[in-house]
């Protein structure tokens, strides 16, 4: 099915007042049952991710991060169970993933007196166990569980999809008995940049 350009403003439009997570797109598919989900969910994705680079820099200023910090810190206290980051994250308009990495740098820099590195972050938001605080922990997997645009497991996602493209792609490719250099080749030959396949004889492509 050809979506018009009418069609994707439609959509476009009606995600303004969303936030980005997976209940989100089940009304989403509520409102356009005859599109499919796969074409909601990367509609929802160019759109949210375009919106995060248009906001990015306000939420990390010095001022946003503590407001955020401090407001977190007074919800938890109040209930711990309570998914506190997840909506203090849909109310500010940030994914959840993202605020989760913004809480947890300032949690850890307060706990260590210093600037966490980028591995410990990327290693505790793939495995929130990690966290050494369970509250905190908590939090963090209920940001991760619920935003399907950014974070570990939509990295994980992505990761997988194109790894499925490049078996099939091979698959055609020997099927059509064509000749090619796969990443590993390239690499090893000294390529700077490495895309999944080179064929190693051009061919026309004649389109009907």
């Amino acid at each position: 099915m050809i979506l018009t350009k009418a069609q994707y403003e439609e959509i476009a439009q009606c995600l303004v007042a969303v936030p980005p997570t997976r209940q989100s797109l089940r009304k989403l598919k509520q409102r356009f049952p005859s599109q499919s989900q796969s074409t909601l969910l990367s509609i929802f994705s160019q759109e949210y991710q375009k919106h995060i680079k248009r906001t990015h820099a306000k939420h990390h200023t010095v001022e946003a991060i503590e407001t955020y910090y401090q407001r977190y810190m007074s919800g938890v206290m109040k209930d711990g169970t309570a998914p506190v980051l997840l909506e203090l994250a849909n109310e500010v308009d940030y994914a959840p993933s993202l605020m989760a990495r913004i809480i947890l740098e300032r949690f850890l820099q307060e706990r260590e007196e210093s600037p966490p590195s980028k591995s410990v972050i990327n290693s505790m938001l793939r495995d929130p166990s990690q966290i050494p605080d369970g509250v905190l922990a908590n939090q963090v997997y209920q940001c991760i569980v619920n935003d399907c645009c950014y974070g570990p497991l939509v990295g994980c996602i992505k990761h997988a999809i194109g790894h499925e493209h490049e078996v099939l792609l091979r698959d055609l490719l020997l099927e059509r008995n064509l000749s090619f250099l796969d990443e590993d080749q390239l690499r090893a030959k000294g390529y700077d940049k490495t895309p999944d396949f080179i064929l190693e004889v051009p061919i026309d492509l004649v389109l009907d």
